[in-house]
């Protein structure tokens, strides 16, 4: 198999965005062409979730290939819910891994917030089993009921889980691509408004608008693929053997680390997919990086801090970073590109080894992607 490098990465500002998603798109993949070097890539690979209703668009691989300026290049588009951004990455890697491709062009994004809220929960809403969807269930609902059982069977305590989104806040502020950069405290998040019980609001992402990119190729640069994993759960949650951990997430570690040929000790620093603040405890356990029942304890100690043994979400998260949904998958991986060339300034860390994890659905169809430092 030959070996994937990246040679470039680009990224919108996340957040509220007047433009549309074709454009938002093309500054990202040119950013990406630019920072490799590059004007035109052998293939792109597109991820968008839901382009059909959320915009009005279909076709969407030709599309944003046509705004690229690309519109002879070979282009593909990726879906898997909220992961489909690195689920695009996968697609991207797999082609110059079989020698298919020699450069390979990844884009990723999503436009929501010119939607009302209950028509966005509604179409993210769609990527959840539709049985239990017909007796009420949302992303939200189904979260809730997740961190209950955390709760109950673990211990997770409320100061725990809010120091997730207290870290993450931190962390955004110091990102000029984030989509919330102020700063929140854990009486913020406890005591800001019920969304379902007990998750409040600051312990959940905001919809967000963005985009985000990278080109891969076969040429040595500064940081190589070292492994990538895919994992599959149930749709419905009521089928799975637990609540208090994901299946998918477990599984994409195990190939991911199986490809990189090392283990969970090695990562420096991860980008984990935090949509509601006790996903990212639960990742935390479920990738090995800390003893099962510990991640809210080191949470709270700031072992997770940016000045801490094992920086987490040093780009702010979906929490502060936002979640274009297919841009999400990408966005992190391009804030793993970034710390590990040394262009995460005002946020820089030290390390050779970063993890990047995705989520699709409600961890459903789970990424680990494992990056290292030249």
């Amino acid at each position: 198999m030959t070996d994937v490098w990246v040679a470039g990465a680009g990224m919108t500002r996340i957040g509220r965005r007047s433009e549309p998603l074709q454009d938002l798109m093309a500054e990202a993949g040119l950013n990406a062409l630019a920072a490799a070097g590059l004007e035109q890539p052998d293939a792109v690979v597109v991820a968008t979730m839901n382009p059909e209703e959320f915009v009005g668009d279909g076709n969407f691989a030709s599309s944003v290939a046509s705004y690229l300026g690309l519109a002879e290049v070979p282009a593909l588009r990726v879906e898997t819910a909220t992961s489909s951004g690195a689920a695009a990455f996968y697609a991207g890697f797999a082609q110059i891994a079989a020698g298919l491709r020699r450069t390979v062009l990844v884009v990723g994004g999503e436009k929501m917030t010119h939607l009302p809220t209950p028509k966005v929960s509604e179409l993210i809403g769609r990527s959840i089993d539709a049985y239990e969807r017909s007796y009420g269930a949302t992303m939200p609902a189904l979260a809730g009921l997740i961190t209950r059982a955390l709760i109950a069977r673990q211990g997770l305590t409320l100061r725990e889980m809010a120091q997730v989104s207290v870290k993450n806040h931190a962390n955004g502020a110091r990102n000029d691509c984030a989509h919330f950069r102020e700063p929140v405290t854990l009486d913020d998040v406890l005591n800001s408004r019920m969304v379902a019980d007990p998750l409040r609001l600051l312990h959940c992402c905001p919809i967000s608008d963005g985009a985000a990119a990278v080109v891969l190729t076969a040429e040595r640069t500064a940081v190589r693929v070292a492994g990538i994993g895919q994992g599959m759960d149930t749709l419905a949650v009521r089928h799975r053997h637990d609540l208090v951990s994901f299946r998918a997430t477990q599984a994409a570690a195990h190939a991911a680390f199986a490809m990189a040929g090392f283990g969970p000790e090695r990562v420096d620093f991860a980008e984990l997919h935090d949509a509601f603040a006790p996903f990212e405890l639960i990742a935390l356990e479920d990738i090995g990086l800390v003893p099962p029942g510990k991640a809210g304890h080191i949470t709270l100690d700031g072992e997770t801090a940016l000045d801490g043994r094992l920086p987490i979400n040093p780009s702010g998260g979906l929490k502060a970073r936002g979640h274009p949904l297919a841009a999400t998958g990408l966005a992190q991986i391009v804030e793993c590109v970034w710390q590990l060339t040394g262009q995460a300034e005002g946020r820089q860390l030290d390390g050779r080894v970063a993890l990047a994890h995705s989520i699709g659905g409600l961890a459903t169809n789970n990424w680990i992607t494992l990056l290292e430092g030249a």
